[in-house]
């Protein structure tokens, strides 16, 4: 084993020492938390975990609130090497019961108003305690620890020991458990500081939930080993972020982040003057959205692609040309290709299999060796299930899921190509393209558009724009118009949703 500690916390603790009396966030009711602040608390979660006999590998199940009290959690638990296991607050009870059973964890920690339905489905999963924890930080898990002596160190991590235990949408199949280490954490934070110039005069406003690597690894891993500071919302409003963006440095978002500032005729230059860096994730950013966002603020938003196995993978540069439509060149240390089904290397724009190798691909899925097998490469490549293309600069454009493609009698159509033809027609906010069965072709292209005004777009309007411009097998086959898209918590398009609604469109 390397000598090194991979304990992602030890590496974040010089910033705790050096910047001791500096904040490191401010709530939007005003709540300031220096870095000494949250050094101690999260050392008396850890001590008091740590004491019940919770050890390094146990699971520690978490559906909170955000709050600086379930950050200061996340850290308690991987100074002390348990395992993370953050939970949307929006999963329903039957979701739970699946994570739980599956994860088996030591410690579930859930919302005060949700003890009583979650204790039970606690209980029967083996958990050992159940405590609460709300959006101002009180509760049984709070009261516990502020009694505990904050003694607590940081328990030495190798390379391969877990960190986190994160779950696939399960938007398809069952959720899978994806084991994140220290390591993966570590090197792609160490990525992701150097490639974006954090340094501690950075302040980042964090609007993002931190039950999902955007918010919770990526955005906190950038501002702790920066001892950079966060102004800390506990969720997104405009109002809230045209407030406070002038105070700060940095924004990370989801694209309807920035559709929605770009929404409010108030927000423009004066909000962003003092802003260096907007990044966009999570999500496509249309081309359109880009080119508005610099038009009115004069910052071209920097896009990066990453998933939950591989944390983040590459990244327009700081410094260099933001090209729209792209997610730029792999971070440092990354490799990425684009094969055909058979593993071949594909040449410059030929879209194909888009695979990851690196320090920041997780080891495996939780008690599916099978599955982790299937999924990577002899090479050691991770297969994303992502279609894309790398061009000539080595910039990678993402073209669409593998899973969404569409087969129409036997020919491959990549949604995200007739999304980026359709968003461009005059009259169409955005749109997305789905397959559904058909009796002749086994799938039909059907397009799913959300009009800008309410002024009537017509099916054939798009259909016939379509049959102009593309191959036959690629043009839908019908039109659906809808108010907005289906969305998870991170702004990603239900197309499943989509596809259940509409599967017999053209079956009718």
């Amino acid at each position: 084993m390397s000598e090194e500690d991979f304990n992602l916390y030890a590496h974040f603790y010089p910033q705790f020492v050096r910047h001791a009396d500096d904040e490191l966030l401010c709530t939007g009711d005003g709540r300031a938390y220096r870095y000494r602040d949250i050094d101690t608390t999260s050392a008396s979660i850890a001590s008091y975990l740590s004491g019940l006999g919770i050890a390094p590998g146990d699971r520690i199940s978490v559906q909170v609130e955000k709050s600086p009290e379930s950050l200061c959690l996340y850290l308690a638990c991987l100074r002390a090497g348990l395992v993370f296991h953050p939970l949307n607050m929006a999963y329903t009870a039957g979701e739970l019961e699946y994570f739980l059973n599956n994860a088996e964890p030591a410690v579930v920690i859930c919302d005060p108003s949700n003890e009583a339905p979650i204790k039970g489905i606690a209980d029967a999963a083996g958990a050992r305690y159940v405590f609460t924890l709300d959006g101002d930080g009180d509760g049984s898990l709070m009261r516990h620890a502020t009694e505990t002596t904050p003694d607590f160190g940081i328990v030495r991590r190798a390379a391969d020991d877990m960190a986190a235990l994160l779950y696939s949408s399960g938007t398809t199949g069952v959720p899978k458990g994806i084991m994140l280490t220290h390591a993966n954490l570590l090197r792609n934070t160490e990525a992701l500081v150097e490639s974006w110039g954090f340094t501690n005069g950075d302040r980042l406003l964090h609007a993002l939930p931190v039950f999902h690597v955007h918010g919770l690894f990526v955005a906190i891993g950038c501002v702790l080993l920066s001892g950079a500071s966060m102004r800390w919302l506990s969720g997104y409003s405009v109002g809230e972020v045209m407030r406070y963006l002038p105070e700060c440095t940095v924004m990370m978002g989801v694209p309807t982040y920035y559709t929605r500032l770009l929404g409010n005729g108030g927000f423009g230059k004066q909000h962003t003057k003092n802003v260096r860096l907007f990044i966009s994730g999570s999500a496509p950013l249309l081309e359109e959205t880009f080119l508005e966002f610099e038009q009115r603020t004069g910052h071209r938003i920097l896009e990066r692609y990453g998933m939950t196995e591989t944390n983040m993978n590459t990244s327009n540069p700081l410094n260099g040309d933001r090209k729209p439509g792209t997610v730029g060149p792999p971070l440092p240390g990354v490799e990425v290709r684009i094969t055909d089904d058979d593993g071949n290397k594909l040449a410059v724009n030929e879209v194909g299999n888009l695979q990851v190798r690196g320090p920041n691909v997780f080891i495996g899925y939780w008690k599916m060796p099978d599955k982790t097998a299937e999924d990577f490469s002899e090479d050691g490549f991770f297969n994303t299930g992502d279609k894309g293309k790398i061009d000539e600069d080595g910039y990678v454009s993402i073209v669409g899921r593998a899973k969404d493609m569409v087969i129409t009698g036997g020919l491959n159509v990549y949604p995200k190509e007739i999304e980026l033809f359709i968003d461009d027609l005059p009259g169409v906010s955005e749109s997305a393209v789905i397959g559904v069965p058909h009796p002749d072709f086994g799938e039909g292209v059907v397009a799913v558009v959300v009009p800008e005004s309410v002024e009537a777009l017509r099916e054939s309007d798009i259909i016939n724009a379509c049959k102009a411009e593309l191959a036959n097998f690629k043009v839908p086959k019908r039109v659906v118009f809808v108010d907005e898209l289906p969305r998870n918590t991170m702004a990603k398009v239900q197309k499943n949703l989509l596809r259940e609604t509409h599967q017999d469109l053209l079956s009718r």
